[in-house]
């Protein structure tokens, strides 16, 4: 093994996108439930199963992971403050995850209470709550209830800034004007885009309309993205069908705004952990290992402010 593959084999990772959750004990109403939901990625029944930290640990194997951030999973939405005290209490036991990402309904009339509440965890960093989005582009609307338009959910994101708290944005990538203008308005909340801006069309159309719409989010400087949640139904991720995405992702919004993130166990569906570290690696070969370093590690530490957070432990 050469230096340089010694060194990038020996990358620390911070996970920036990861879950947890345990079906016997908690409520998550699409794992529960007996009916599926339309799922992105076809049929999940596979993660109907509890996913805790010596799981993840199984998975992860090789990898030298020292920090996660857990991402809200769906739990039930009567009690959202509720996940983020059970992932309190899986920390205190596992070391894991290091921080985390909590619901919050931003357009519900309880949304101050709820933040004050989601803030007394010491993981805390910020807030994902999926915004209204459309199913394909031509049925895109602006300025619809429950959008990042509707001014009592702009409200509701204002109230971050008091907290300190950044936000994971989950929408399609035809919503990512909506999303530009969000950014442009509250300049003092960062934004993480999750899963690379959803590419999920490869067509020649389709990824020219993700380029334009990542390019307009990425005129932003407060908003970065995570490369990750790139599989498609019924097709294994493989560097061929990624490798161009993350490439170009990078190069629309600029190394220092790049995260990793597994999505596991969701991205299980389409590939093992160690299939989308190496093929990340791999379509990184051509960075330097500083640049390498801050995609994996660096600069999740900086927008998570995780150097406040413990390092992973070592055996779980």
């Amino acid at each position: 093994m050469s230096e340089e593959a010694a060194a990038d084999d020996d990358i620390p990772i911070v996970d920036a996108h990861q879950h947890f959750w345990d079906l016997d004990s908690n409520y998550y109403p699409w794992l529960c439930d007996r009916k599926p939901i339309p799922f992105r990625y076809g049929n999940y029944a596979a993660l109907r199963r509890n996913y805790l930290p010596p799981d993840y640990r199984g998975d992860s194997g090789r990898h030298r992971i020292v920090r996660t951030v857990h991402v809200e999973a769906e739990w039930d939405r009567a009690s959202p403050v509720a996940e983020t005290r059970w992932l309190d209490s899986v920390h205190a036991a596992h070391g894991l995850p290091s921080a985390v990402v909590a619901h919050a309904g931003l357009d519900d009339p309880d949304v101050a209470a709820v933040l004050a509440e989601h803030a007394r965890s010491p993981l805390l960093r910020g807030i994902r709550h999926k915004p209204r989005a459309a199913a394909a582009p031509a049925e895109a609307r602006r300025g619809l209830a429950g959008s990042m338009d509707d001014p009592r959910w702009r409200d509701g994101y204002a109230l971050l800034h008091r907290h300190g708290l950044s936000f994971d944005l989950q929408t399609p990538w035809w919503h990512l004007d909506a999303a530009a203008e969000l950014a442009r308005d509250v300049q003092a909340t960062p934004v993480i885009l999750n899963h690379t801006g959803l590419p999920a069309d490869r067509s020649a159309e389709g990824l020219a309309g993700w380029r334009r719409a990542m390019a307009r989010a990425a005129e932003r400087p407060n908003v970065a993205v995570k490369i990750s949640g790139l599989g498609r139904p019924g097709l294994p991720w493989t560097l061929a069908a990624n490798g161009a995405i993350i490439r170009e992702t990078i190069a629309i919004f600029g190394i220092d705004r790049c995260l990793f993130g597994s999505n596991f166990p969701v991205d299980s569906l389409v590939a093992t952990f160690d299939g989308i570290v190496s093929g990340m690696k791999a379509a990184l070969a051509d960075y330097s290992l500083a640049d390498r370093r801050k995609f994996f590690c660096d600069n999740a530490m900086r927008l998570y402010r995780l150097a406040e957070a413990p390092a992973a432990p070592a055996v779980l």
